[in-house]
């Protein structure tokens, strides 16, 4: 039998459903029994992360995590996942919280990466600014041997991933998106990591010629793969 995977969700619920969505799609299920099983904590009210990170006056999302990740745990669940990038800086208080396994977005999209880009390259990151200010993908790139490369207007993103949280994705988000992603391959860098779930809902506007991925392809493939019990 598939394997259940707890999902901490709600960051934001667009994101939440879009990740089920795909896993939906990822399963070569022959009847409803094949697919993964999982139980989802849409939890919308997990304090801002950009109010924490990046204007420094939020309350901390890390104990309400905690306490999802430990109800999911106590459900049942035998691995947790969470549809965010940025969420990911609070990893490790919930990794201490809990005793099943964490499956990592940020290190598992590294990896991706390094076989997109090779040792050497460079990685386009295409996010929320609060990722670049937390440094949450350079270390792990730079271990690798790549370097992370940011798009220039990071104010145009930021309004973007707000106006997709208050109202879904519209023609200027989509823009914006775009923008950043031609401005990457202008500056030559082919390889585009969509490290924010905002974006993953318009992941097919990344410029033509870009070797563009979403970090939340990468999560689905591994929650798969552990329900399944394939290697990952």
């Amino acid at each position: 039998m598939p394997r259940r995977v707890g999902i901490l969700g709600g960051m934001g619920p667009q994101a939440t459903v879009l990740l089920m969505s795909r896993i939906i799609a990822a399963v070569p299920a022959a009847d409803d029994r094949d697919h993964v099983p999982l139980i989802v904590d849409q939890n919308p009210q997990v304090p801002s992360r950009i109010a924490r990170l990046i204007e420094g006056t939020g309350e901390d999302p890390a104990p309400v995590l905690v306490a999802m990740a430990r109800r999911l745990e106590a459900a049942g669940v035998e691995a947790l996942a969470i549809p965010c990038n940025t969420a990911h800086h609070f990893a490790p208080a919930i990794t201490a919280a809990v005793g099943i396994p964490f499956l990592d977005m940020v290190a598992l999209s590294v990896a991706h990466a390094v076989r997109l880009a090779g040792s050497g390259g460079r990685v386009g990151v295409i996010a929320s600014p609060a990722l670049r200010r937390i440094g949450l993908f350079d270390g792990k790139l730079a271990r690798a041997g790549l370097t992370a490369v940011y798009p220039e207007d990071e104010d145009a993103l930021l309004g973007a991933i707000r106006r997709i949280k208050a109202g879904g994705v519209d023609a200027g988000s989509r823009d914006v998106f775009r923008r950043a992603s031609a401005q990457l391959l202008t500056a030559g860098v082919t390889t585009q990591m969509i490290a924010c779930t905002e974006f993953s809902l318009m992941a097919d506007s990344a410029e033509q010629g870009a070797k563009a991925f979403d970090t939340l392809d990468v999560l689905v493939g591994a929650i798969v793969d552990f329900s399944l019990a394939r290697d990952v």
